[in-house]
């Protein structure tokens, strides 16, 4: 007998109001200041993978140090060095034997920047958000990247070393015939592009579920939890949108861009990444239609439930309407009433209230108010 282990946590955590009513995920949303410095917090691992090839050979190495990867900027050929977990000092060493620009070094230090291109002293940097969806919690998580493209090299830096989105691009590394191989970095910077993007259209559906099954959950049952739900959704939309419209410019500002960097061959596929782009900011905004009419589709709902019972309430008043008059008249402190000392009065009187209430329905009825 398989006996299921409860979670108290699981429970405990609507103890504490924030987290019932979804305070916090607002919180940590919206509390992005650009004039406030944060500090980021120094990462307990620093993994280093290398991807060192030409179209006849490759070198695939995890290193020990970031160290390690400094001879490979002179190896002539395509090097991919992937930097997982970043550390102020480690940052500081690579970028300098790079040659990277301070300021660039700086928006790799720092955390909620928004996403953006820049050019500087022949060094192309992109920084942009990798976005996942957590099943568990239900929310959009987002990790920062940062790709620096150079002369026959890209340097990439993440965040968290336990997950990505280029395994993919690996595989295809490996392959001796494969296009990844036969050219040059600017068309391994597209590809680490084009996999973050794809992979907003699957946070994309994974959203795109949740707001289907909302909204029949909505049309049949709605309730609180319901419009809870539907808050909680509309939030994640924000995250969705606030990492996604963003990456339009910065593939804008690769397209316009005059680098020496750029092969020509490989501007067509960055447009591609640009239609891409465009197409998620439409479903974004399509989403957001979605959830303020699936809102005002609950108020509705609300409002029509109100006036059923509003509707039934007012039908019983009227039935009761002739028995209250008549009980009333006959109630009156007069000694001469008609009836009142007939044998049949109370029957009449009892007959007179039960023939109006139903001649009262059979008129409703044809009139169609019920």
């Amino acid at each position: 007998m398989n006996v299921k282990k409860l979670r108290p946590e699981k429970y405990l955590k609507y103890l504490y109001l924030p987290n019932l009513f979804g305070t916090q995920r607002t919180k940590e949303i919206l509390s992005v200041n650009p004039t406030i410095i944060p500090q980021r917090e120094e990462a307990k691992e620093v993994v280093v993978y290398v991807f060192d090839y030409d179209s006849t050979s490759l070198e695939e190495k995890r290193l020990s140090s970031v160290e390690a990867c400094f001879p490979y900027k002179s190896s002539q050929r395509i090097s991919w060095i992937n930097i997982d977990g970043l550390r102020k000092a480690d940052v500081d060493r690579v970028c300098e034997h790079y040659a990277i620009h301070p300021l660039i070094v700086e928006d790799i230090l720092s955390i909620n920047q928004r996403p953006k291109m820049d050019e500087v002293e022949g060094i192309l940097f992109c920084l942009l958000n990798m976005l996942y969806y957590n099943t568990e919690k239900q929310t959009v998580e987002q990790e920062q990247i940062s790709i620096v493209l150079g002369i026959d090299f890209v340097v990439s830096f993440q965040e968290d070393a336990s997950r990505d989105v280029f395994n993919p691009l690996r595989e295809r590394l490996k392959m001796a015939n494969g296009k990844a191989r036969q050219r040059g970095a600017d068309y391994l910077c597209y590809s680490m592009l084009d996999l973050i993007v794809d992979n907003y259209y699957l946070v994309m559906e994974k959203l795109g579920d949740r707001i289907e099954m909302l909204e029949e959950e909505v049309i049949r049952n709605s309730n609180k939890r319901s419009l809870a739900r539907i808050n909680q959704l509309r939030k994640e939309l924000i995250v969705l949108k606030r990492n996604i419209v963003p990456v339009r410019d910065l593939v804008s500002g690769i397209l316009r861009s005059e680098s020496e960097l750029l092969d020509d061959r490989t501007t067509k596929y960055f447009k591609d990444i640009y239609d891409h782009i465009m197409q998620a900011i439409d479903l974004t905004e399509n989403y957001r239609d979605m959830m303020m009419s699936m809102q005002d589709l609950y108020i509705n709902n609300v409002n029509l439930r109100m006036n059923e019972v509003m509707k039934v309430m007012a039908i019983v008043t009227c039935l009761l309407a002739p028995a209250t008059v008549i009980g009333g008249i006959f109630g009156m402190n007069f000694e001469e009433i008609p009836y009142l000392h007939n044998q049949y009065g109370f029957w009449i009187a009892v007959s007179v209230m039960l023939i109006i209430p139903v001649w009262m329905v059979v008129m409703f009825r044809r009139r169609g108010w019920f």
